[in-house]
């Protein structure tokens, strides 16, 4: 899954894609490299991220989803997005996801995906007070356990599980969860994994960003020995690289 962050605000390349040229060149480059899913997003979720009211979100993603469709009509959208009113719009426009990293902060969002019959990443986003370490995972299965079961009846059949790395979560706390990530296949859904340049990276290894290419390579690679299905990233290419070998490497 690529990261197209349609805003100027996103903790790595806030800025990069606002433009129509930039935005179509980037998704060329990103389905050329090997990206099965474009997720699209106009509000950051970076801690103390400028805020986007709904409606200039609802407007830039019904714009750039109308544009990449044009040129791109093959391609996977998926909308990342916690306002139900916007994902709505965006699977009318022809979003095939909704990527929603809030966990269930609109009453609405099961009921529109319900509605529309679409896959839905399900996030596990900590807003309540911090867990501690020993509280984590049995939180985490049983947030999952209740919302999928909220979905189901829903009608929503494609789910899939993100842990949410670095959302509510202590540096120590991700690194846990990525030891312990295949817990998670016990629901029989994919698992998302989307650690692309994060700050648990930075914590670590004393880099920004930009220089947290390498990380971001040996903590995929974790994810998919513990079973992740879907690598959320900005570096399309290097990932499709380390898939690849992995996938030589179990084969043999």
């Amino acid at each position: 899954m690529g990261i197209l962050n349609i805003t100027e605000d996103s903790f790595f390349d806030g800025g990069r894609y606002v433009s129509e040229g930039a935005v179509l060149k980037r998704v060329e480059q990103m389905l050329e490299e090997g990206a099965t899913i474009i997720d699209i997003g106009a509000v950051s979720t970076k801690p103390n991220a400028t805020e986007v009211c709904e409606i200039q979100e609802f407007e830039t993603i019904r714009k750039y989803l109308k544009l990449i469709l044009s040129r791109f009509p093959e391609a996977h959208i998926s909308v990342d997005t916690f306002r139900a009113a916007v994902a709505d719009m965006a699977i009318q426009e022809g979003a095939a996801m909704i990527n929603d990293v809030s966990g269930d902060a609109d009453a609405m969002m099961f009921e529109v995906v319900g509605k529309h019959k679409v896959p839905y990443i399900l996030t596990h986003n900590n807003r309540n007070k911090p867990l501690t370490n020993s509280e984590l995972i049995p939180k985490m299965l049983s947030f999952f356990g209740n919302n999928i079961e909220k979905l189901v009846s829903k009608g929503v059949r494609d789910i899939v599980i993100d842990p949410g790395f670095g959302f509510g979560k202590t540096v120590e706390q991700n690194y846990y969860l990525m030891k312990h990530l295949e817990t998670f296949s016990i629901f029989n859904f994919p698992i998302l994994v989307g650690v692309s340049r994060k700050s648990m990276i930075q914590h670590i290894l004393g880099t920004l960003p930009a220089d947290s290419l390498s990380g971001t390579v040996t903590l995929n690679t974790m994810a998919l020995e513990q079973k992740a299905s879907i690598l959320r990233v900005h570096d399309v290419k290097q990932c499709s690289e380390t898939l690849k070998l992995f996938i030589t490497t179990r084969s043999l």
